[in-house]
């Protein structure tokens, strides 16, 4: 199996930036693609992005795109998560995870394993 270890998330003025980053480790093999969830609570888990390890095809929600980019480090096992100009909205808990299939990558059925999740909040 995936392990995922989440980093980088924390407190930031509306208009900023953060960058979060998502290490895989262990049976790295069995994942074809990464993808970012968020939740805020009272609502569902909801698709952010999305990066296949190999060709590098990216997925983005409509409401992160033009300010969200999803990249990888194939080295390293690592997906990244840059979050520019930032809105009180992409407040929540955001998870990475792992998807063995590939398919339907833009929901949570597809994805195997998933992280701790690490908070973003953004302030007003």
């Amino acid at each position: 199996q995936v392990q995922l270890v989440e980093s980088g998330g924390g407190l930031v003025q509306a208009g900023g930036s953060l960058r979060l980053s998502c290490a895989a480790s262990g049976r790295t093999f069995s994942s074809y693609v990464m993808g970012w969830f968020r939740q805020t609570p009272g609502k569902e888990r909801e698709f952010v992005s999305s990066i296949r390890w190999s060709s590098g095809y990216t997925e983005y929600a409509d409401s992160v795109q033009g300010r969200f980019t999803i990249s990888r480090d194939n080295a390293k096992n690592t997906v990244y998560l840059q979050m520019n100009s930032l809105k009180p909205e992409d407040t929540a808990i955001y998870y990475c995870a792992s998807s063995k299939s590939g398919y339907g990558t833009r929901y949570r059925a597809s994805y195997d394993v998933w992280g701790q999740g690490t908070q973003v909040t953004v302030s007003s």
